[in-house]
């Protein structure tokens, strides 16, 4: 991996390099404190006092040359303005259209005032948590605190970047000015919602979103797909190649293909036990019936991940073959009488997810400006198909026959699902586009810092640094890394597509997010999974009644996410919510026991409301913190970031679908409590495990 300090030698504006932040001598005097701390030449006070003078001076230099670069802006913007007024007496065609490029001129250059501001709070962020992790100080705590609130202060300045709006405002508003000019008396403060359709100022807005992190919902629902990337944000002129590889339709048609896997994936729950029973088996067979298709996830999840270096196209069709012989099996097997017939099918269906070929589509193929949009989407289409699963399979309540082939609620599903995948088979077939692949060896990945920096920039110096300092602890050091002056190493952007290279990337904070990940699903899936048969025996719920109760489960998780996304996040740090959310989780868990009183529907649901709400706090804070820690190297390859997570998440599933199963050897009475014994007993360990990590960083 690239040191971040080549990184920013490579990104920098030559013009200005005299004032970017001088990571160099920074890393140095951090090597020097450390090593003359250990042989006892300094002492800490010193240490503190002469790092805070040095950043000081450095934010100086930074703030002073924005201020400067913004006088020159809006010097420009005040002559070009004279000579707009003198349009009010004479309308003149050429001269408008010059000053319409003449202020495109100035918005060109203002993305690279916004670069430069990103890439300094970058620098700022890493060299603040390289000092605490190698003097072993929470120096960053400090720093932070006696300068974002101090009246004068200038790292304010580079994270709320105030000035900075004014000079967008004042471009957008003349060049909508000019471009209604003829005829039109409202300016763009008249009309907020209609955007001005300008190319300099969608990339502006793009790169302000960047910064103010402006859509917090999005970028919340985003980190759930978590497609990672780097940090460092690229020139506008780079992202060509994304906007020649998008297809609005292809995109839409992925998105599509995610909400009919997860229709597919919880349509049967609600009648797995009758149709196992049916055939013979024991209502507890359902275990095994849903965790099939989880089972053949996880060898699926990988070749399609591999499939996607190459091609698009040709593995969603695959994966609508096979979903569509899969269901078919699972509804003819009721005819055929065979457990057997119908597990097969489900294995099928599972041999078909194509979420890491979404996922992929998104991340490689989707230009940034549109990306934390698409990511939210493929999220939201999750959790779309995941309430639609279940409401489907309430309605469908029929039974009748058709050449001898049973139609029932137990086969209707299959059936519904199977042309379900045909009709989207011949959509894919008309509408996708293949986008062009770039090699693998010459693919770099692009840098964006809508996930890893939002944070920052969206709260202010103050707790985003706090948040930021301790975030990303996956980070190599650089002081192992080769130095700014040296040259990349000849792998220092290849795509990771081992599983051996993926795990040497996972430092200690990552495997603990993956196992609070892992946590999660397991005691969701005991929820979900077991529903149909713990409602059935003590309370005797008809098939609709057990779907009722799962599509509000489901419809809880878009407005739980918004909630979070938008007001929460912003109130707490995401460890605080972490910590709190698996403490909601455990209680939930905990008051779902069957223990001495009778067993009622208000314990049951509240209980279980209590434990999936807070479940889902939990998947999005750490997702989110997870998107943050992970090395940016897991954004591209087979092994990605994406499908590290997926894979935590469906042997998750395996196991606690798998736990279902051999619990109902006790006895339907006793499942309850056997399979949330050890959904308890995780739930412990992932508590005791966040604790330990973050006492450690903190």
């Amino acid at each position: 991996m690239v040191a971040f300090g080549k990184k920013l030698k490579d990104r920098q504006i030559e013009e200005w390099q005299g004032y970017y932040i001088n990571y160099k001598l920074m890393k140095k005097k951090v090597k020097q404190y450390a090593s003359q701390i250990e042989t006892g030449g300094y002492e800490r006070r010193y240490v503190l006092k002469d790092f805070s003078r040095m950043l000081d001076n450095q934010i100086e230099k930074i703030v002073l040359f924005l201020l400067e670069q913004q006088g020159i802006l809006g010097s420009r913007i005040a002559k070009l303005g004279e000579q707009q007024e003198m349009l009010q007496t004479e309308l003149d065609l050429p001269r408008i259209a010059f000053l319409q490029e003449s202020y495109r001129d100035i918005g060109r250059d203002l993305l690279k005032l916004l670069t430069f501001v990103e890439i300094n709070a970058i620098g700022l962020r890493k060299i603040l948590k390289k000092f605490d992790k190698r003097l072993g100080y929470r120096f960053t705590d400090y720093y932070v605190k006696t300068r974002a609130n101090h009246p004068y202060s200038q790292l304010q300045q580079v994270f709320k970047h105030v000035g900075l709006g004014a000079v967008v405002g004042a471009i957008s508003r003349n060049l909508a000015e000019l471009d209604d000019f003829q005829g039109s008396y409202l300016s763009i403060y008249d009309q907020p919602a209609r955007p001005l359709q300008d190319p300099v100022i969608d990339s502006i807005r793009a790169a302000v979103d960047r910064l103010s992190h402006s859509t917090n919902f999005l970028t919340y629902l985003g980190q759930h797909a978590l497609i990672i990337h780097e940090e460092l944000p690229i020139p506008n002129e780079e992202h060509d190649d994304d906007d020649q590889r998008y297809h609005f339709m292809s995109l839409l048609l992925n998105l599509v293909n995610t909400f009919l896997y997860m229709v597919n994936t919880y349509i049967i729950v609600p009648t797995a036990d009758d149709y196992s029973m049916s055939l013979g088996a024991a209502a507890t067979v359902c275990g095994i019936v849903i965790g099939a298709m989880a089972v053949a996830q996880i060898f699926s999840s990988v070749y399609f991940s591999a499939w996607s270096n190459k091609s698009y196209f040709k593995p969603l069709v695959f994966s609508s073959i096979v979903l569509f012989v899969g269901n078919v099996m699972y509804a003819l097997a009721y005819d055929f009488d065979s457990i057997t017939v119908l597990l097969l099918g489900r294995v099928f269906c599972g041999l078909g997810s194509a979420r890491a070929v979404n996922r992929r589509y998104i991340s490689d193929c989707v230009p940034l400006k549109i990306r934390m949009q698409a990511s939210a989407g493929f999220v939201s289409a999750s959790a779309l198909g995941m309430a639609c699963g279940p409401a489907i399979a309430g309605l469908l309540q029929v039974k009748f026959k058709i050449y001898n082939i049973t139609i029932n609620q137990n086969t209707i599903p299959g059936w519904v699902m199977a042309m379900s995948w045909v009709l989207y088979l011949i959509w894919l077939s008309f509408s996708f586009k293949e986008p062009g692949h770039l090699s693998q060896q010459n693919q770099v990945p692009e840098y964006n810092t809508s996930l890893t920096e939002s944070d920052t920039l969206e709260n202010g110096a103050k707790q985003s640094l706090l948040v930021s300092s301790q975030a990303r602890q996956d980070d190599v050091d650089e002081d192992q890394e080769c130095d700014m002056s040296e040259g990349p190493s000849e792998d220092s952007h290849a795509p990771i597509n081992s599983i051996g290279a993926a795990y040497k990337l996972l430092t200690p904070s990552v495997k603990v997010q993956l196992f609070i990940y892992f946590m999660l699903k397991y005691a969701t899936e005991i929820l979900l999974a077991e529903s149909s048969v713990i409602t059935s025996y003590y309370f005797h719920w008809t098939t609709s009644k057990v779907s009722l109760f799962l599509v509000c489960l489901g419809l809880t998780v878009l407005p739980v996410n918004m909630i979070v996304g938008s007001n929460i996040s912003n109130m707490f740090e995401d460890r605080q919510i972490l910590l709190a959310s698996e403490i909601m989780v455990c209680l939930g868990i905990v008051a779902s026991f069957h223990i001495i009183i009778p067993y009622t529907v208000t314990q049951y649901v509240t209980s279980g409301l209590v434990m999936f709400v807070s479940a889902e706090v939990l998947e999005g804070v750490n997702l989110s913190l997870l998107s943050r820690v992970m090395s940016s190297r897991l954004s591209r390859g087979t092994f990605n970031g994406g499908l590290l997570s997926t894979e935590a998440g469906t042997i998750a599933r395996v196991i606690a679908d798998a736990t279902i199963t051999l619990g109902g050897y006790v006895g339907e009475s006793r499942l309850l409590n056997v399979t949330l014994l050890p959904s308890l007993s995780i739930c412990i360990l992932a508590i005791i495990a966040t604790c330990l990590t973050y006492n450690s960083q903190y």
